[in-house]
Formats: C-alpha cells, sequence, structure tokens
C-alpha cells in the first residue's frame, strides 16, 4: 500500500518534473540578488572558486545527460511526455551501473545551478528536495517498468541501484551513440544552465548590466542557437521519428 502511494505522488511529480527548474532559477536570482555574492565565503578567491565548482557540477550533469540521452533506446520517456513509456528495458551502458542514471543528472544538474546563487543552504536544499522529488518518480516509473517487463525488471533492480551509481559492472551500450537524438532531449538542459548563470550575474548586478558584457554576448549567441534547435524541431525534418 505504501509503495502503491508513493508511486501515485510520483505520477503526479511525473507530470510536472519540467517546471521545477524554473522555481530554482527564479529562487536562485532573488538569492542572489540579495547577497550580490558568488559564494558563502568573506574572500574574493575562494568565492570565484565556488563560482566554477557550481557551474563544473551544474555543466557535468548537462552533458551527462547529454550523453545518456545519445545512448537510449527510443520509445522511452522524453521530458514532454505525461505517462513514462519504455519499448525495451534499458540495462546497459549507464543504465548498467544506476537504474535512473538520468535522474541522477537532473538532481546535480539542479543542485549546481542553486549553487550558482552563491548559497551553499539554497544548494543543499534543492539537493534533498530534487532526492525526494525523483526518488518518488522512480517509484511510479519502476511500478509501471514491473508490470511491463516482470521478472525482467526485478533481476535488473536486484542488483543495480537506484540512484546512487555503482563503481563496477559497466556493460557496453546496446546502441551506437545518436547525436541527434541527445541534441534533440537535452539541448533546453544547456539553455536553462546558460540562463541560470545569466540572470544570477544579472541579479548581482542589482539588474544593471557591468561594464564587460562578454557573458551577456555569448548568451545571446545561446539565444540563438535556443531558436534554431527550438524552430529545426518544430518546422524541419532533421528530429523526425526521434523521441
Amino acid at each position: 500500500m505504501y509503495q502503491q502511494e508513493l508511486a501515485k505522488s510520483g505520477h503526479k511529480l511525473f507530470i510536472i518534473r519540467g517546471t521545477y527548474i524554473y522555481t530554482v532559477i527564479i529562487l536562485g536570482a532573488i538569492i542572489a540578488y540579495c547577497s550580490g555574492k558568488y559564494g558563502p565565503f568573506e574572500s574574493e578567491a575562494a568565492n570565484m572558486a565556488w563560482l566554477w565548482v557550481s557551474f563544473g557540477i551544474a555543466a557535468g550533469a548537462a552533458i551527462w545527460r547529454f550523453i545518456i540521452g545519445g545512448y537510449a533506446a527510443l520509445g522511452t520517456s522524453g521530458n514532454a511526455k505525461k505517462e513514462a513509456e519504455a519499448a525495451e528495458l534499458n540495462t546497459t551502458g549507464p543504465y548498467s551501473v544506476v537504474r535512473n542514471p538520468l535522474y541522477v543528472g537532473r538532481i546535480m544538474n539542479f543542485t549546481g545551478i542553486a549553487m550558482l546563487s552563491g548559497s551553499w543552504e539554497f544548494g543543499a536544499l534543492v539537493f534533498l528536495i530534487s532526492v525526494l522529488i525523483y526518488e518518488r518518480i522512480s517509484f511510479y516509473e519502476e511500478e509501471f517498468l514491473i508490470t511491463k517487463f516482470g521478472d525482467a525488471h526485478k533481476a535488473w533492480a536486484a542488483r543495480i541501484p537506484a540512484l546512487l551509481p555503482r563503481l563496477t559492472g559497466w556493460v557496453k551500450p546496446k546502441y551506437p551513440f545518436w547525436w541527434r537524438r541527445a541534441i534533440r532531449r537535452e539541448y533546453k538542459k544547456f539553455f536553462q544552465l546558460a540562463s541560470a548563470v545569466v540572470l544570477f550575474d544579472f541579479a548581482r548586478n542589482g539588474f544593471e548590466f557591468p561594464e564587460n558584457l562578454t557573458l551577456y554576448y555569448i548568451f545571446a549567441v545561446c539565444v540563438i542557437l535556443r531558436v534554431v534547435l527550438g524552430a529545426a524541431r518544430q518546422f524541419g525534418k532533421a528530429f523526425d521519428g526521434i523521441s
């Protein structure tokens, strides 16, 4: 009964999971505006180190998801899906070391973005909330996988951890890396990270443009790429048949 309740709450979170990042970014911008600092320390050097570590965590997690997206089988749940989908059970590549590699990436991506606000408390809070959210979502998805794949899923789940990757047992991915699928599924994550970096910087400056606009020029390029990829997805054929 408890497992079913977790699955029900997980289904609700599964439907709205794409909106959580915007809450993190908005709250992070408010924190950055109020503190005006890059990190939680008194030393400027330490705060800059915090900034780069935070960016490294967020960017590394986005790259991790990009790699998984390129190796994953077709017919799996995408960002816009309202119900779990799985044409087959993924058990190779990243799925041979952790059952929910995409969620591990999302948890760390959210945490890194929250840390970019300059607050360790916000980073820790977002990490804990993200673990709880994706733990619930994983309950929902695993109920679906058990129903569809039965003993095959149970055998896989018995030896592979849910959210904490193991360090051994890597199995070569079943499919070759597919660049178009990785781009199709994950380009928005990179744009969200770029948006957070620029918005937090803008907030720290009292919502005024700094003298050095290099970061903003880079973001302008990101915006152009985002528009181009979005147009290709909606009106072109580059991503046809890719979910």
